[in-house]
């Protein structure tokens, strides 16, 4: 399945996260618990992150592209919310071995992590990444 690039947001960081909002796969992953911060494995899944797509693998028949070229990315500088370049989160997840990928229902206003983290409605985890 084809994810709009409007319903995603990238964000670098020494373990970078994928947020996915209103994807086909957010029922397939497993509910987020990382109340202290703890991001836990997501068991089956893979990632795939390449500068014009990235792919996101799961068990059976889950997965979705991204058409990540046209993807917001954020940031790298300042206080992480400047405009950023995919091709750095794409060396960010290469040097992490992987991304945290997050589903929610919709993509939020400010990056508030321990909300993410502890909403109880955010399905993902970390995703190895696939060579």
């Amino acid at each position: 399945m084809l994810l709009d690039p409007e319903n995603t947001l990238f964000v670098r960081g020494a373990t970078p996260v994928l947020l996915l909002a209103d994807a086909p796969v957010h029922d397939a992953l497993p509910l987020l618990r990382a109340p202290d911060g703890a991001v836990p494995l997501c068991e089956g899944w893979n990632i795939v992150p390449r500068l014009t797509l990235c792919v996101v693998d799961g068990p059976g028949d889950h997965g979705l592209v991204v058409p990540a070229l046209a993807a917001p990315v954020v940031g790298g500088a300042d206080d992480g919310t400047a405009p950023s370049d995919m091709g750095d989160w794409c060396a960010d997840a290469e040097q992490a071995g992987g991304a945290v990928v997050l589903s929610l229902d919709h993509l939020p206003e400010a990056l508030d992590w321990s909300a993410l983290l502890s909403s109880g409605t955010a399905r993902g985890g970390f995703m190895p990444a696939l060579a």
